[in-house]
C-alpha cells in the first residue's frame, strides 16, 4: 500500500457535497461529489435535511479514498468548509434534527428582521457582529425553529438541543458526538457572535432569547478539534481544520495581504477582501467578517454576497429549460453581440449586498420582440458581473483605495466570457488561477497547517499559479451606459413581495 499522506477536504455547499483528496503540491488526487435535495416548502423559504446532508458528505468521503486506494492511514487531516448561516438544530442525545436544515437563503424571517430594525437595533448588531440584521444570518433561523418546532425552546433551556451552521453538525457527527465546536470564521455568520471579543455575545442572546447552552465552542480556523470516530473511514483521522467557504476560497487563493480580494461564482456570488487583523466598518452595505483564526491571530474581511448566481445558469437550464448544460451558456452568450437591452435581475430570495431588501424579487427587463433566447442567456451571465461590479465598488469606497488584487474562481469562472465581460465592466485586471476549486483547497490548507503537514503559509503562496489572465477592453462610455442600464433593472425590483401594498397600490 502506498505510503503517500494527503489532505482530505469536506466541502458541504449549497446543492452537493464533495471530497477531494490533495497533495503536499495542492493538487487534486481523489474527487467525489453529490447532490443532495433542495427543499421549498413555500416562495422565499429554502431548507435541506440534515441527514441528507451528513450521509452525502461520508459518502463521497468514502468515495473519494475508494478511487485513489487510499485509506485512513494515508489521511494526514481533514478540513471542512461548508455553506455558511445555514442553521441546524438537534437532540443532544439522539443526533436527530428536531427540524430541517434552514438553508441561507432562506427569507422566512424577514418580518421579525424588520421588527428589530423598527426598535433602533441596527448600530447596535453591527457594531458587535459586523452584520446586517437580515434574514441571511443563523441567529434569527434559529429563533425561528425555537418559536416553531413544538417544545423546541423548553427542550433548549433544559441542555437537551444543540445548534450549529453545518461544519459544526459535520464535526459533531463525524466525533460521534464528543466534539460541539465551529472555528471564528462560521461563527462570525450567526449575528451572535461579538467579532471584537471573539465571544457569544451576552446582550444578544439575550435579547433573542436564545439559550447559551446550545452554541458551540469557538475555535481557531486551523487546529486539532478531535479524530473522527474509526468506524466511518476506517481509522481515526484528525479534524484539523474549519472555515466557512467563502473565508476558505479566500485563504486557498493565497489572499494574505490587506487589500486582496477574490470573487467565488458559485451558486451566489462572494466577494472578500482581506483588510488584516483590525476589522474595517462599511459604509456601503458590505459586511465585516472574520477571514479566520490562525496562529494566534486572527484576520478580517469585508464581503460582500450576492445570493443567486450561477444558481441563475442553473434556473435557465432545469425550470425555463433554455439550456441544455451550464457549459451551452457560453456558447450561446458569444452568439450575439449584447442582450438588445435586456437585463435580468436574479432576485429570486431578495437583494443582498449592497442593497439588503429581502421584499426585491426576481426581474427581466427592457424585452422587446427582438429579445431571443441567446440575448437572455447572455443577459444572465452578464447578470454575474454586474452584481460583482457593485461588491467591488462599494469595496473599494470602504477600504478607501482601490482593490490590489482581484482574484476569480468557482465553476462559473471557467465561462471564458463571463470573465471578459467581468473585466471590461470593473476595468481591472482579472487571475483565474488553475486550481479553481479554491474553497476546498482553503479548508485542506488550515486543516494541514495544524498538523504541520505545510509548514506555512509561504508554502501555499508557491503552490498559487495563474491559469489565465483577463484584462479589460471596453470603451468607457460604453461602460457607462450598460452599468446605468444595469442600475435602473435593480431599482425596479426593490419592495416587490411587500405584504402590506393595499388593494389601491396595486391597481
Amino acid at each position: 500500500m502506498m505510503k503517500e499522506k494527503y489532505i482530505m477536504a469536506l466541502d458541504q455547499g449549497t446543492t452537493s457535497a464533495r471530497c477531494i483528496l490533495y497533495d503536499k503540491k495542492g493538487r487534486q488526487i481523489s474527487v467525489a461529489q453529490k447532490e443532495f435535495r433542495q427543499i421549498f416548502p413555500r416562495a422565499g423559504w429554502v431548507e435541506h435535511d440534515a441527514m441528507d446532508i451528513w450521509s452525502t458528505q461520508i459518502g463521497v468521503a468514502k468515495e473519494a479514498m475508494l478511487k485513489t486506494g487510499a485509506t485512513y492511514e494515508n489521511i494526514d487531516a481533514l478540513g471542512i468548509t461548508n455553506q455558511r448561516e445555514t442553521t441546524v438544530v438537534w437532540d443532544k442525545t439522539t443526533g436527530e434534527p428536531v427540524y430541517n436544515a434552514i438553508v441561507w437563503q432562506c427569507r422566512r424571517t424577514a418580518d421579525y428582521c424588520d421588527e428589530l430594525k423598527a426598535r433602533g437595533l441596527d448600530d447596535f448588531f453591527r457594531k458587535k457582529t459586523g452584520l446586517l440584521i437580515d434574514p441571511y444570518f443563523s441567529a434569527t433561523k434559529l429563533r425561528w425553529i425555537l418559536e416553531n418546532v413544538d417544545g423546541a425552546y423548553d427542550r433548549a433551556r433544559k441542555g437537551e438541543l444543540l445548534f450549529g451552521t453545518i461544519e459544526t453538525w459535520l464535526i459533531w457527527k463525524l466525533t460521534e458526538g464528543k466534539v460541539h465546536v465551529t472555528d471564528y470564521s462560521n461563527a462570525s455568520r450567526t449575528m451572535m457572535f461579538n467579532i471584537h471579543d471573539l465571544e457569544w455575545d451576552g446582550e444578544i442572546l439575550e435579547l433573542l432569547d436564545i439559550p447559551r447552552c446550545m452554541l458551540p465552542e469557538v475555535r481557531p480556523s486551523s487546529m486539532v478539534y478531535g479524530e473522527s470516530d474509526h468506524k466511518l473511514l476506517g481509522g481515526p483521522v484528525k479534524i484539523a481544520g474549519a472555515a466557512g467557504d467563502q473565508q476558505a476560497a479566500l485563504f486557498g487563493q493565497a489572499c494574505f495581504n490587506e487589500g486582496e480580494a477574490k470573487n467565488t461564482y458559485g451558486t451566489g456570488g462572494f466577494m472578500l477582501v482581506n483588510t488584516g487583523e483590525k476589522p474595517v466598518e462599511s459604509r456601503n452595505g458590505l459586511i465585516t467578517t472574520i477571514a479566520w483564526g490562525l496562529d494566534g491571530k486572527v484576520n478580517y474581511a469585508l464581503e460582500g454576497s450576492v445570493f443567486v448566481s450561477g444558481a441563475l445558469i442553473q434556473w435557465l437550464r432545469d425550470e425555463v429549460k433554455i439550456l441544455d448544460n451550464a457549459a451551452q451558456s457560453e456558447e450561446l452568450a458569444r452568439s450575439v453581440p449584447d442582450t438588445a437591452g435586456a437585463y435580468i435581475v436574479p432576485a429570486f430570495t431578495g437583494l443582498g449586498a449592497p442593497y439588503w431588501d429581502p421584499y426585491a424579487r426576481g426581474a427581466v427587463t427592457g424585452l422587446t420582440r427582438g429579445v431571443n433566447r441567446n440575448h437572455l442567456v447572455r443577459a444572465a451571465v452578464e447578470s454575474m458581473a454586474y452584481q460583482t461590479y457593485d461588491l467591488m465598488n462599494s469595496m473599494a469606497e470602504d477600504i478607501g483605495e482601490p482593490i490590489k488584487a482581484f482574484k476569480v474562481d468557482g465553476g462559473a469562472c471557467m465561462n471564458d466570457f463571463l470573465l471578459e465581460f467581468q473585466a471590461d465592466i470593473m476595468n481591472m485586471t482579472l487571475y483565474r488561477p488553475e486550481c479553481i476549486e479554491t474553497t476546498s483547497l482553503g479548508a485542506a490548507y488550515l486543516a494541514g497547517l495544524a498538523t504541520g503537514y505545510w509548514e506555512n503559509t509561504d508554502d501555499i503562496i508557491s503552490n498559487w499559479q495563474i491559469d489565465r489572465t483577463f484584462s479589460p477592453h471596453m470603451d468607457e462610455a460604453e461602460r457607462k451606459k450598460l452599468l446605468r442600464g444595469w442600475h435602473r433593472a435593480v431599482r425596479s425590483t426593490f419592495g416587490w413581495s411587500r405584504q402590506e401594498m393595499d388593494d389601491e397600490e396595486m391597481v
